[in-house]
């Protein structure tokens, strides 16, 4: 007869995404995963695998809520570049505030520690990155359609340049606590929108 599991894995794969999150892969071992979850090494192998495994894991749940509040926030009706403005000045905002700076963002982190060396982390963030890049393109495309952008500007050039802005912020947002150094350069690059 198996054995029902004595702990919950979700709220196990929470705890572990808040520690990988706080201290990075490299620096979270296997007995620093057991303390934090409070569940045994064996347990965590049968349910999630190794540190490895645990870790994609836990940014696979990490990313599934980043896509669905970003298309909700930028598929609003009416005018679209209201929508980019806004996250744009979010993304400045959280990348200076003390909570989320210390953390950064979850991906990108994993590109900066795992992806160079990683291929299936790699290829996570590369598709995480395609799914916000093709969300930013769709908005500016109708944002050029009802001709809130100049008919000159390129909508996938342009979200190539928030992707990557976007990206920076987090990483210079980490080591630097300037909310002016964000948000000069989140509005340098609004102001490229037109």
């Amino acid at each position: 007869m198996a054995r029902t599991k004595e702990f919950d894995p979700d709220a196990a794969l929470r705890a572990a995404l808040e520690l990988f999150w706080r201290r990075g892969y490299e620096a979270t071992s296997m007995s620093d995963l057991v303390e934090h979850l409070g569940v045994g090494r064996a347990s965590i192998y049968a349910t999630f695998g190794n540190k490895r495994e645990l870790y994609l894991k836990a940014l696979a749940h990490y990313e599934q809520g980043l896509l669905p509040d970003l298309l909700a926030d930028l598929s609003r009706p009416g005018p679209a570049l209201p929508g980019v403005r806004a996250l744009v000045r979010r993304y400045a905002a959280e990348a200076s505030a003390d909570d989320s700076r210390l953390h950064g963002c979850f991906v990108t982190n994993t590109a900066a520690e795992l992806a160079p060396h990683d291929t299936d982390a790699a290829r996570r963030v590369e598709r995480n990155w395609d799914q916000l890049e093709t969300v930013l393109h769709t908005t500016l495309a109708r944002a050029r359609a009802e001709g809130e952008l100049p008919a000159g500007r390129d909508p996938l050039a342009l979200a190539r340049m928030l992707l990557v802005l976007l990206q920076g912020m987090r990483v210079v947002g980490k080591a630097s606590p300037d909310p002016a150094r964000m948000r000069d350069a989140a509005e340098q690059a609004l102001a490229l929108l037109g």
